[in-house]
């Protein structure tokens, strides 16, 4: 007979679309090295990219609003009065019983009637008081005897519930044999912990206590570790949540905690309990405590502290959203902030997950994450593309001759005497062939080639150009918002010469107090330095070098700078700094551009700023070099400088 087949459904639980398509890494590339620009390192930049989230997922910072939102319910939702409050109304309702007793019972002697109303009358207002002068009371009424000995199962149950979770419904209505065996369990408990703190615990020996008392342990450990953590970090919850109550309510709870289930082993076990749990695991939190201030009856011990447990747990999982760790327990978030925020989660480990594996993000030789060089050509690429927008004219960087070396034309052209081109040998052997066809010569198996059946491959020449793009980096790029444009107009222009203009050399040279020739990662990585001095003849001495071993090419020279020269390199080697520029500055500083421009080079001058010194010092500088001074604004100052290479003053 063949089995019926059964379909088991579930709850449907919100997670990430299967279809979804894969994170886009370009905008996150983009995003991260915007702050790269701004100055952040690139591991910084990840973490808060991560933190601000990506469009349609919540970031490490809206996780954690949620850990605060979270935090402040449940600091809300009840005060630590819930276990005394019902201490109270059963033993309001005992007394009550016992009262009503006392009247119905005709036959009672009438001096033990007044002695037992007189203890009922001038019973102490602390409940715990209260609950110990009746102790040795002979409760009249049985209806009264229950409520009393509810009290002593109330608080045994609570305190194990703290513990043992589950613990106070599964002794509701316990009887002496399921006291005597959670008795037992503690005391076997406390054997196997001692022992483990000994270093001395085997495994046989968690599995022996398993397998007797594993029933009162749902979570199922599967080690002695696991199940000192559990057990610790319930006990610590435990401590913070006594020493977040009063010191009266602290006083009634342990008074009344000697009256659990009428037998002071109970406290003597836990108390051994704590002490064991401490000394293995003392790196715990045993002294916080959290002001809970909520309204309404309160919560008892054992919800209290789950509450407090989950504090706990939300400020370790505030403290890996704060370091936007990845390693974030997704279980844990869901069970504290629910599903969707396990599914933000998840969104952004994935994501850093895929970035680091990308190879957009590389570890540096100092083990610090950098931005990869295909990081850099997809960045380059889209920055060379928002640039574009911007350029008014491109206008021509080919001058087209054609000439005898180069790069091809795609035609060719007759051979003339002279020429050192190569042969198009499909067009010679093509015209021969129609020659000799034309006379009536085909049919051969060779083919005669004369002088004028030759064609050569048309080449083109074409300029080559050495280009110096000098930087300003001094602090004042940095604070009025010039740094990130400034990065992100030489990673362009960079871009663009590696990948369309091969042949064209380029050296980037920033100058502070002093000039240094970087690499475009050194550039892009590049923070801000707060240091006096804006070195411009320095860096037109490295410019010059540039050129010097560029003697074939074309020389361009591009200056980006808001502010005058106030710093120089002196004949040693020091950096000289003086602000308002003095003569020896300027001096030297023209001096340097003199040399250069003997080069051939006639500079352009980006101004970013409207100086009045600024601007008449640059148009200056202009005139005697033959050069130009254009004033961009910031969100221009891309296509500017690209489109002043791609004119190519030659």
């Amino acid at each position: 007979m063949v089995k019926p087949r059964y379909q088991h459904y579930r709850k449907y639980t919100p997670g990430p679309d299967p279809l979804a398509p894969p994170p886009d890494l370009s905008k996150a590339v983009r995003a991260i090295a915007d702050d790269v620009m701004f100055g952040y390192s690139a591991e910084q930049a990840l973490r808060e990219y991560l933190r601000r989230g990506t469009e349609g997922s919540e970031g490490y910072d809206q996780l954690a609003a949620r850990i605060a939102e979270r935090r402040q319910e449940l600091l809300q939702k009840g005060n630590l009065q819930g276990t005394l409050n019902e201490v109270r109304k059963l033993l309001d309702a005992a007394v009550l019983a016992e009262r009503g007793q006392l009247a119905r019972d005709v036959d009672m002697d009438d001096l033990d009637r007044s002695m037992r109303e007189m203890t009922l009358e001038n019973l102490p207002n602390s409940p715990a008081a209260a609950v110990t002068e009746l102790g040795d009371y002979d409760w009249a009424s049985n209806e009264a005897r229950e409520k009393y000995d509810q009290i002593r199962d109330l608080i045994g149950r609570e305190l194990l519930d703290q513990r043992f979770d589950g613990m106070k419904n599964l002794l509701e209505n316990a009887t002496d044999a399921d006291r005597a065996a959670v008795a037992e369990m503690l005391r076997d408990l406390n054997v196997l912990l001692g022992k483990h703190r000994a270093g001395m615990a085997t495994d046989e020996d968690f599995q022996q206590f398993m397998s007797k008392h594993g029933d009162q342990f749902p979570e199922n450990p599967q080690s002695i570790d696991e199940l000192v953590e559990l057990l610790a970090q319930r006990s610590a919850a435990a401590q913070r949540l006594l020493n977040s109550m009063t010191p009266e309510q602290r006083a009634e709870l342990m008074a009344l905690s000697a009256q659990a289930f009428g037998s002071e082993e109970l406290m003597n076990l836990m108390g051994e309990l704590d002490a064991n749990l401490r000394g293995i695991r003392p790196d715990l939190d045993w002294y916080g405590s959290e002001p809970f201030e909520g309204d309404g009856d309160g919560m008892g011990l054992g919800e209290a502290t789950r509450a407090m447990r989950d504090l706990g747990r939300l400020d370790e999982l505030a403290e890996a959203m704060n370091a936007a760790r990845p390693d974030l327990d997704l279980d844990e978030v869901a069970d504290l902030l629910g599903k969707e925020a396990a599914t933000s989660a998840k969104t952004l480990r994935d994501l850093e997950k895929a970035l680091r594996e990308s190879g957009l993000l590389n570890k540096g030789e100092q083990g610090n994450l950098q931005l990869s060089p295909k990081a850099m050509r997809m960045l380059g690429k889209e920055l060379l593309r928002d640039v574009s927008t911007h350029l008014a004219s491109p206008g021509r960087r080919d001058s087209r001759l054609a000439g005898h070396t180069g790069e091809p034309t795609g035609s060719t052209r007759p051979w003339e005497f002279g020429d050192t081109a190569a042969w198009d040998t499909t067009r010679t052997i093509t015209n021969a062939i129609q020659r000799n066809a034309a006379r009536g010569e085909a049919g051969g198996t060779s083919i005669a080639i004369q002088l004028s059946d030759i064609e050569v491959v048309e080449t083109e020449s074409r300029t080559r150009n050495a280009v110096a793009l000098l930087v300003d980096t001094s602090f004042s790029m940095a604070m009025e918002g010039r740094w990130a444009p400034m990065k992100q107009t030489a990673l362009a222009l960079h871009h663009l010469i590696s990948t369309q203009f091969r042949g064209d050399e380029l050296t980037l040279i920033g100058f502070g107090l002093y000039a240094q020739t970087m690499t475009i990662e050194e550039l892009t990585a590049l923070p801000p330095i707060q240091e006096k001095g804006t070195n411009l003849q320095h860096a037109l001495l490295l410019a010059d070098q540039f050129f010097a071993r560029h003697v074939n090419h074309d020389p361009t020279l591009l200056v980006v700078t808001d502010g005058e020269p106030t710093s120089i390199i002196t004949d040693w080697g020091q950096p000289y700094f003086n602000w308002p520029t003095d003569r020896i500055t300027l001096a030297k500083t023209v001096q340097a551009l003199d040399q250069v421009t003997k080069r051939g080079a006639s500079p352009t001058f980006f101004r970013l700023g409207d100086d009045p010194g600024l601007v008449n010092l640059l148009n200056a500088m202009a005139n005697r070099s033959g050069g130009r001074v254009v004033a961009p604004d910031l969100g221009e100052l891309g296509g500017a400088v690209v489109g002043e290479y791609l004119r190519g003053w030659f």
